[in-house]
């Protein structure tokens, strides 16, 4: 996640660096899909960090977010009302009904790939469930707006426009980022906007969408370890996210194992 502020100074990256992408972004999706399937009721969020640091010693590879800014920890593990960030802890047992996002970043041969999913940790309320599902959606139509010279607000805009008649808030405080050899770059991608602002989408471009949603309002608040935000209702939250390259005929999903759309961790809701 990238705080948002400042113009963009976008890089577009080359053939060669797009392939790199694509091997990071493969690589981060094999991971996420095989923690998904690992997490179940019992387990604690440390124990999401520890299936992560298992992965990325075994392919070779460094988890991004490790030592990040001060980031403590390989992985993030977001519970319930927390939006993003949250710190795996050995002391926050997942219980049937949680919902637990997920959200992993691999660097492979010097470039990353960033992907999140939000499950359920057993039978989950069908609120919880219709959150998550309208936040996967909303995901897959701000994918849809990646084309050439479509403008960057387009994305935000689908996003909004979906979620918000059903009830749900946008969270501002976090957008979607540029990504490659850096973990975050520019352009910021909100997932509210307008759809003919913003810079033009142009082939090279790689940024991540990663709309988090919440039930009740979109306002935040960041704990006392200077990483976790939760919302300030106390409402739950969902994201997902995907890193998506500009194509000259529309887009590319750089986090996924198959062709064409497939949902980060390859769940199933």
């Amino acid at each position: 996640m990238l705080f948002r502020n400042a113009r963009p100074r976008i890089e577009l990256k080359s053939r060669s660096e797009l392939e790199s992408m694509r091997k990071a972004g493969k690589l981060a999706a094999e991971s996420l899909a095989w923690i998904c399937s690992q997490v179940e009721v019992g387990m604690t969020t440390q124990n999401i960090d520890d299936l992560q640091v298992e992965f990325a010693a075994r392919h070779k590879v460094i988890c991004a977010p490790l030592h990040y800014r001060g980031y403590p920890k390989s992985i993030c593990t977001s519970v319930n009302n927390v939006i993003c960030h949250g710190i795996p802890d050995p002391k926050r047992i997942l219980l049937e009904g949680d919902i637990v996002g997920i959200d992993v970043t691999l660097i492979v041969d010097g470039f990353h790939g960033d992907t999140a999913a939000t499950i359920p940790i057993g039978k989950v309320s069908e609120e919880a469930m219709r959150l998550m599902k309208t936040t996967l959606e909303s995901l897959r139509l701000g994918i849809k707006q990646v084309r050439p010279k479509n403008r960057l607000g387009a994305i935000g805009h689908a996003i909004q426009n979906y979620v918000e008649p059903k009830g749900y808030s946008v969270v501002r405080d976090f957008v979607g980022h540029g990504i490659g050899r850096k973990f975050h770059e520019e352009p910021q991608v909100a997932h509210v906007g307008k759809k003919r602002f913003g810079p033009r989408l142009l082939p090279g471009m790689v940024f991540t969408i990663e709309p988090m949603i919440n039930i009740g309002h979109y306002d935040t608040h960041i704990l006392e370890d200077d990483w976790t935000a939760v919302t300030s209702d106390g409402f739950l939250s969902a994201q997902y996210e995907h890193t998506i390259a500009v194509t000259p005929t529309g887009w590319e999903i750089m986090t996924i194992q198959g062709s064409g759309w497939e949902a980060p961790g390859r769940i199933e809701l």
